[in-house]
């Protein structure tokens, strides 16, 4: 329940929502929409997610994603720094920020909670001071493709995106390959496992998936951007927190603090690179989301760490830490993507969406509270 439950009732509110808009929600343009509206989101949840794994919070990432979205604009429209470099030093920027608050976090010793409440005010006052009040734009066409653009055409001309198609392909390979492999470590140990019919059924469902994904976006301009950069980051980093010895000791510290440090987890240097890693993605988010807008501005990213913290728990994080996984992360902000769109082409206030995206955060940290207490019984 706990690795399939969101991803059963992110498909139910997806069918919901698209016989309730007559199929207007999986339309090629509105689903190249949905992507490029909440990547920005997505990037600051799978960062969330490490964090609350971690045993910790962060309160600063939309005031950093302002700040960093404006000194993306004072750079490249006031001081014509190329956007390339700009873009590298707002990455910079950002790792700096995550390494000034984990540092006060992990070696001094003060809550990540104040730190970053601190960090919330802080960042927000230099957005201020930076754009002087005001917003800057435009930016050059290069820069706001990382947040609009689609990856070129290629080939010859067969009705749909090409490159879209070949990644499909990949993605299907790469996916049937790597719940082979697993199922074959299972077995190599004497895991439990699917019975082979659920497990072939769970294959031809996953295949379905990518195809008819794919084929939405090959009819339209292809694969986003952002989609790439996302997927990147999915890869990445959900390969480091399944594989690498340092993912291990993140889970490890949110689970038992105390329990790993005499196991010989370097916590202090663990938590440090959490919210490194934290800063950087947050920089990555500012300069997505200002490249959307076309703009620096002082209001950008108000209530994103809000967005960041629901998809969080929402895929699947645990309260108590330990608990959640990259991938939850990007299916928690998926939820609450899908229904900020479908809802808004029902015609439902934004009033009424918060209440309604207020519930199904409740539901999902209450879903996991029972959850605990049936597995502790």
């Amino acid at each position: 329940m706990r690795q399939y439950g969101m991803l059963i009732a992110l498909a139910l509110i997806v069918v919901l929502f698209q016989i309730w808009t007559d199929g207007t929600l999986l339309l090629p343009n509105n689903v190249s929409n949905l992507i490029q509206q909440n990547g920005y989101i997505l990037i600051l949840a799978i960062g969330m997610m490490i964090v609350i794994i971690a045993g910790h919070i962060d309160l600063s990432v939309g005031s950093l994603v302002a700040f960093v979205g404006a000194m993306s604009a004072v750079m490249i429209v006031n001081h014509d720094v190329p956007w390339g470099l700009a873009l590298v030093l707002c990455l910079l920027i950002g790792a700096v920020a995550g390494a000034w608050q984990g540092f006060f976090i992990a070696y001094v010793g003060i809550p990540s909670f104040i730190v970053t409440l601190a960090g919330m005010l802080l960042f927000r006052g230099l957005t201020q001071i930076v754009l002087e009040g005001k917003s800057i734009a435009p930016f050059p066409n290069g820069f706001q493709n990382i947040a609009k653009g689609f990856i070129p055409e290629m080939g010859p001309y067969t009705q749909y995106h090409n490159p879209t198609l070949l990644l499909g392909l990949a993605t299907i390979a790469f996916l049937l390959v790597r719940e082979w492999r697993d199922r074959k470590r299972q077995l190599a140990y004497e895991l439990d496992v699917l019975p082979t019919g659920l497990w072939v059924t769970k294959l031809v469902a996953m295949t379905a998936a990518v195809v008819a994904f794919t084929l939405t976006l090959a009819s339209f301009h292809g694969v986003p951007v952002v989609m790439l950069i996302m997927c990147g980051l999915l890869l990445g980093l959900g390969y480091v927190m399944r594989n690498a010895v340092v993912g291990r000791h993140i889970y490890a510290l949110g689970g038992n603090s105390a329990a790993a440090k005499l196991s010989g987890v370097k916590d202090r240097r663990v938590t440090f690179l959490v919210f490194v890693n934290m800063g950087v993605l947050a920089a990555l988010a500012g300069c997505v989301y200002a490249a959307r807008l076309n703009a620096g501005t002082p209001q950008a990213g108000l209530n994103f760490e809000l967005e960041a913290i629901a998809a969080a728990f929402i895929g699947g994080a645990s309260m108590s830490g330990g608990v959640g996984t990259v991938m939850g992360a990007v299916i928690g902000g998926l939820v609450l993507g899908v229904l900020n769109n479908g809802m808004s082409l029902v015609g439902i206030g934004t009033d009424y969406q918060q209440v309604i995206k207020g519930l199904v955060l409740l539901a999902a940290v209450g879903f996991d509270i029972w959850n605990k207490r049936r597995v502790g019984r």
